[in-house]
């Protein structure tokens, strides 16, 4: 099982160790964070649209359609900061995510509305609109 670690690295900033990677999550200046990075909902709109875009890659890859790029905006409706401070008090989570996806090649119709139906097939997607249940333990310092 692949582990991510996340850590506090001064006021809100977080550095997010994911294998030989790390990444950086924070929140505005505006909502008392210092702005070096995404913050959580970004991440997780990034999450879903990169393993978007993979999957239709790899699945027009191996299709051989002539597939050459992919875009793909996400948004929501949510305010993190808001969220934080509701969140001991109301059920707090993104209701509606918009997937924007834009196509570029020389795909006819049924092609592209092919490649629609596995965008819903992403793994990051289904996991998300699936059963997911987190489970947390506290662990000594």
């Amino acid at each position: 099982m692949a582990e991510v670690i996340v850590h506090s690295v001064g006021n809100l900033r977080q550095e997010i160790d994911a294998g030989a990677h790390t990444l950086i999550a924070d929140e505005p200046v505006d909502v008392g964070g210092d702005n070096t990075g995404p913050n959580p909902y970004e991440l997780l709109l990034g999450a879903i649209g990169a393993c978007t875009s993979m999957t239709l890659l790899m699945y027009a890859r191996r299709k051989q359609w002539p597939l050459e790029d992919v875009e793909v905006r996400m948004s929501h409706r949510r305010d993190y900061h808001r969220d934080c401070e509701e969140c001991a008090d109301k059920p707090v989570q993104i209701d509606l995510i918009e997937r924007r996806i834009t196509l570029k090649g020389d795909l006819d119709e049924a092609q592209r509305a092919r490649l629609l139906e596995i965008a819903e097939k992403c793994p990051v997607h289904r996991t998300l609109t699936g059963t997911l249940k987190v489970r947390d333990t506290l662990e000594n310092a």
